[in-house]
């Protein structure tokens, strides 16, 4: 039987996925599509190299922090609460961790708002001008691999996670495939709403406000991707009937792929003062 190198594997994986979101999401945008846009519209080449790098590179770099943090929370912890814990209908746990899960990713995603040093980093993923469901996959790898651990810690923590027991967990595999499809789904430009719904799932609506521009009073709302009253709990929710005007960032970002990956990583240069030369006509003051 063929054998596949892991990487290319996950390549093939990455690509029959793709095959299959544009054949769900480009009939849904051309059939209840918010604004009119192109397909292939403005960077549409740059998220599709996001959406490989995003489908590789956390993965990659979060199973070594990840299996070290499981390693060590097995011996710490009694081995009586992980069995406890495994003990649960695989049903009740999987709602649990999404919601743990959703928690943690809620607060990892408020702090890259919050914290300038994080923020470099995530306002790649907010510079899209134009929202659809491929803009789920426009983010930095540093800004992907710190949320998504912001989400998984606590299932590990909590042992809702336990990738170490003696059967195959799903839960660590179940929760970023969840959060993951629901991505595609909010960023997509389809003019869907649905009622009361919208208070207990994340919509397009919902995440469309989270990309809003349209003022300092309306921007930093709706961090959840799944579970919009987490946001209602901790104060940023925000979802009126209408819709965004316009998307994006006050700041500069490259349009350039390798600019937008490496930028982040380098301090914006502070605005200096203009030069005060003497005004003959004040006395050798300057101006």
């Amino acid at each position: 039987m063929l054998q596949l190198h892991p990487i290319a594997g996950n390549l093939l994986r990455l690509c029959g996925s793709l095959a299959l979101l544009l054949a769900l999401f480009v009939p849904l945008e051309r059939w209840f599509g918010l604004r009119r846009q192109a397909i292939f519209r403005k960077a549409f080449g740059t998220d599709l190299i996001y959406y490989f790098l995003s489908g590789l590179l956390p993965k990659l770099l979060l199973t070594l922090p990840l299996s070290l943090l499981a390693g060590v929370l097995h011996r710490l912890y009694p081995s009586a609460v992980y069995q406890a814990i495994a003990n649960v209908p695989i049903a009740v746990r999987m709602l649990a961790a999404l919601v743990v899960g959703e928690i943690g990713y809620y607060w990892g995603h408020r702090w890259a708002h919050e914290i300038p040093f994080l923020w470099r980093f995530h306002a790649v993923h907010h510079s899209a001008e134009e929202l659809d469901w491929l803009v789920n996959t426009r983010t930095h790898p540093v800004d992907s691999i710190f949320t998504r651990l912001c989400g998984q810690i606590p299932l590990y923590c909590l042992g809702l996670a336990q990738p170490l027991g003696q059967t195959l967990d799903w839960v660590p595999f179940f929760v970023p495939m969840v959060g993951t499809f629901w991505g595609f789904f909010v960023h997509a430009n389809v003019n869907w709403r649905l009622g009361w719904l919208e208070w207990l799932v994340s919509t397009p609506a919902f995440h469309h406000w989270h990309h809003t521009n349209d003022g300092a009073e309306v921007i930093n709302k709706n961090y959840s991707t799944l579970l919009p009253w987490i946001d209602k709990c901790f104060g940023t929710f925000y979802l009126p009937k209408t819709w965004p005007a316009t998307y994006g960032v006050d700041e500069t970002v490259s349009a350039d792929l390798p600019r937008q990956l490496l930028d982040p990583f380098v301090p914006a240069a502070p605005i200096e003062s203009p030069v005060l030369a003497p005004n003959p006509e004040r006395n050798g003051e300057v101006y």
